[in-house]
């Protein structure tokens, strides 16, 4: 996709020294790649203390008959 974006210099030159990327694009492909493992993230986080588990779990019992078909 070729779009056309101002970005303040500043920005990008601290950010390519930092990271020693040689080109914007890389920069910017790294920005968008560390933004979408970060909202990631906070969704998991948000789901903290919603999930219940079960009390008699028996993931034993799972393995032994997950290959009952071979």
């Amino acid at each position: 996709m070729i779009t056309n974006v101002e970005i303040n210099e500043e920005l990008v030159k601290e950010a390519l020294q930092l990271t020693q990327l040689k080109t914007e694009k890389e920069l910017i492909e790294l920005a968008l790649q560390e933004l979408i493992r970060n909202r990631k993230k906070r969704n998991l986080l948000d789901l903290s203390g919603q999930i219940q588990f079960s009390t008699d779990y028996d993931y034993k019992a799972l393995r032994s008959n997950r290959n009952v078909s071979d």
